[in-house]
């Protein structure tokens, strides 16, 4: 195998950084030529530098030998029947493993990016099939990108936004996870809406702190899943390392310094986390915060036997949902794509994964 390190992609490049590292190579370029080269690799999907209006010649052979433009290689696709949602099984240069999913939206031709942003994960959640991977790496900003060009490029219609959900926890590779989002926003990457940008977190309170001291405008996403200590610590084993107090703290600054809601996931296991208890601890974690609860149905391919977590039936379900209503806030029933067998986040990578050992 080829132990020379990969030049910088541009995948992962704003226009500034291409000028930058244009002048570290002793070649002189303008923002706007940087733009235009962008453009034309990032948002235009293009994999050479015959662009309308070329560059320099001297540039274009810097960028040519001290770049790379390198995409990921598609393993494999597996379409659910029931939501046409499609996951993608992505290989990068050094052979490493990751996922994405195309989902498609309510209107007509638009759609939404499911990306990851590590290769397997550190934070062991015990409901989750990535938690069971473990960490090998972070992924780099332009392996985020290129996961979003490959759907994007797929796409019968336009993906209009993305959000950080796949394999590993964003907050872990904090740098990559903005840098690439910093792109995908951009007028010369991929075009979507900062506020079309949402990034998951389980809840690292220093890294939540720092993107709102930043003032991003994406949308954070809290995964609380259980607003009762002992249970959280079971479920989510971070919280052990960040309690509830400070993560309610963390939150509270953050919609204090944005405004608007902050969304939280709640994950749905039947038998776990459903009950009253659950209902109360929330309301008085969360006690003035404007929140948007979003509710999604675990996905877990292991049978209770095996240590799986079942999905919660329409009953309790229901009832949750109606407890729930104490908290006056908007509660959302979020969709979990990719009922498929093999198809829920991290089970593609896992089987890989299996084959290959």
């Amino acid at each position: 195998m080829n132990s020379d390190p990969e030049p910088p992609n541009l995948l992962g490049m704003l226009p500034e950084d291409l000028v930058a590292h244009l002048a570290d190579a002793g070649e002189r370029c303008g923002l706007d030529e940087a733009r235009r080269v962008l453009a034309h690799i990032i948002s235009g999907g293009a994999d050479d530098l015959a662009m309308k209006r070329p560059v320099r010649r001297t540039m274009a052979n810097t960028i040519e030998s001290t770049t790379s433009r390198r995409r990921l290689e598609v393993v494999d696709r597996i379409r659910d029947p029931g939501d046409d949602s499609v996951r993608y099984l992505l290989r990068s240069p050094d052979g490493a493993l990751s996922e994405a999913v195309l989902i498609p939206l309510h209107k007509a031709g638009r759609f939404s990016a499911c990306l990851s942003s590590q290769v397997g994960c550190a934070m062991a959640c015990d409901f989750c099939a990535t938690g069971r991977l473990g960490l090998s790496r972070n992924l780099e900003a332009w392996e985020i990108v290129a996961a979003f060009c490959t759907l994007r490029d797929e796409a019968d219609g336009r993906v209009s936004g993305a959000v950080f959900m796949g394999q590993g926890e964003p907050f872990h590779n904090y740098d990559h996870v903005i840098q690439a989002a910093r792109v995908l926003t951009h007028p010369c990457g991929g075009r979507i809406a900062q506020e079309a940008v949402s990034i998951s977190t389980v809840g690292l309170v220093p890294q939540i702190r720092r993107f709102t001291a930043e003032g991003h405008r994406f949308r954070l996403l809290i995964s609380l899943t259980s607003a009762v200590p002992e249970r959280r610590v079971d479920l989510l084993p971070v919280a052990g390392r960040y309690p509830l107090e400070a993560l309610a703290d963390a939150i509270r600054e953050h919609q204090a310094s944005r405004g608007g809601r902050v969304t939280v996931a709640w994950v749905l296991m039947g038998g776990v986390n459903t009950g009253a208890d659950e209902v109360a601890a929330l309301r008085e974690l969360l006690e003035g915060v404007p929140i948007r609860l979003d509710l999604i149905d675990v996905n877990d391919a292991r049978s209770e036997a095996e240590g799986g977590y079942r999905r919660a039936g329409d009953d309790e379900r229901d009832g949750f949902f109606d407890a729930l209503q104490i908290l006056r806030v908007p509660i959302v029933r979020r969709y979990s794509v990719g009922r498929a067998q093999n198809s829920a986040c991290g089970m593609l990578a896992s089987k890989a994964r299996d084959v290959a050992t």
